[in-house]
């Protein structure tokens, strides 16, 4: 963590990277990747209520481990508010306080609790400031920062950001409605998006039918599902569009999704890519989720082009879980692991557990001492590997077989 630290020291000037923590594994995860913060939420009050998100009890390890590794801890309760919840909420912020760097938040129960117990708050996207009299409003109201709509380009963004400090999203999933205020899953499903609990009626794939029953043929029937946003190949003009803060979207996006693009990020904003960088960087975002990509609306309306033909993901590999590790001997750097299914010499390799997170190759296998290219399901084998913990999860990096 150290290292990881020296390695991503900045000047009071630069460009914050802010990136998802869904639970612990994404929270290592996006430390070592190199994000300058986190936002996070926990198990009420958020829009993200299918992630792991964090309990009152783990809210002082999350924050030991953003403090050591200099990492800002940024809360979400950004859900609407209801009258029977207020003195939950309240008993929350007050809990919070002195744990958190700001809360992000668009309802007013919230902002005006934030200012009784003197917490910064960020005005979050759900509030769909989309021009500069409306963060006039909110910089009177006190807050520190707005995260804009979803909605705006880079000449608006530009405008809101001489009123106060702005944030605006790099990276990841576009909801197909107005900054993400949707009604579909409600209507469908009981469960409304607006408190977090969006089931994601938009991904599926749909037949039209009239009253006849005819049916309307559609070359994408996935009609309603947005690509991601991936801002990687215009993101030097983002640099220069006055935001402050570069978020990323995904607190229920898995591990190697948040390490993967916090890292390529980290990596971009601290200095232009080559046009050789670039195409391996964008090759390598796709190897994680996604469910292919757009530039949303910051360099023009989105079209047609901008809806998925993928239904499951894009992603150009997957992993799959090979075993757990049972004893790490530090001195000589080998874990034990116990394999749920065979390994190869040269396999890539992924380890992730609460505080780790290795991405390596199997090299050096040995079971009972002597050196093998091969260990099966079942077998104890020993694997020269980084650090990592009893009880972490290893998983293999393979090839994702395209669907037909």
């Amino acid at each position: 963590m150290k290292k990881v630290l020296q390695q991503h020291k900045r000047s009071a000037a630069h460009l914050e990277l802010l990136s998802p923590a869904g639970n612990f594994k994404s929270l290592t995860a996006a430390i070592k990747g190199g994000c300058d913060a986190v936002y996070f939420g926990l198990r009420e009050f958020n829009m993200r209520d299918g992630a792991d998100n964090f309990s009152f009890a783990e809210l002082d390890t999350l924050s030991d481990l953003c403090l050591k590794a200099n990492v800002k801890r940024y809360l979400t309760l950004n859900t609407i508010i209801y009258d029977e919840e207020i003195g939950r909420l309240e008993e929350v912020i007050r809990k919070v306080k002195g744990k958190v760097d700001a809360i992000i938040c668009w309802d007013l129960s919230v902002i005006s609790l934030c200012k009784k117990y003197q917490i910064p708050f960020f005005i979050s996207t759900q509030a769909s400031v989309s021009n500069s009299a409306s963060a006039k409003f909110y910089k009177a109201l006190g807050a520190k920062r707005v995260i804009l709509a979803r909605e705006l380009n880079l000449k608006q963004i530009q405008e809101i950001s001489k009123i106060l400090p702005v944030e605006i999203f790099i990276h990841g999933a576009m909801c197909v409605a107005v900054s993400g205020r949707c009604f579909t899953s409600q209507i469908l499903h009981g469960r409304s998006a607006n408190r977090g609990q969006c089931r994601h009626p938009c991904r599926k794939a749909y037949t039209i039918t009239d009253d006849e029953g005819n049916q309307l043929r559609l070359t994408n029937n996935t009609l309603l599902s947005a690509k991601d946003l991936c801002t990687l190949p215009f993101l030097e003009k983002l640099k220069r569009s006055g935001a402050i803060s570069f978020k990323i979207e995904g607190r229920n996006r898995e591990p190697e999704y948040v390490h993967t693009v916090t890292r390529i990020y980290r990596k971009a904003l601290d200095k232009k890519l080559t046009k050789t960088e670039l195409e391996k960087s964008l090759q390598e975002l796709g190897e994680v989720y996604n469910r292919e990509f757009s530039s949303g609306f910051y360099l023009k309306s989105p079209t047609a082009d901008d809806f998925t033909k993928s239904q499951n993901g894009s992603a150009t590999k997957m992993k799959k879980r090979i075993g757990t590790v049972v004893h790490y001997w530090t001195k000589i750097g080998v874990a034990a692991i116990k394999l749920y299914a065979p390994i190869h010499s040269g396999d890539d390799l992924l380890i992730v557990g609460s505080t780790t997170y290795q991405e390596t190759k199997a090299d050096h296998l040995e079971i009972e001492h002597q050196k093998v290219t091969v260990a099966e399901k079942g077998q104890l084998v020993a694997i020269k590997t980084p650090l990592c913990r009893v009880n972490d999860e290893v998983y293999q990096r393979v090839i994702k077989t395209p669907v037909k």
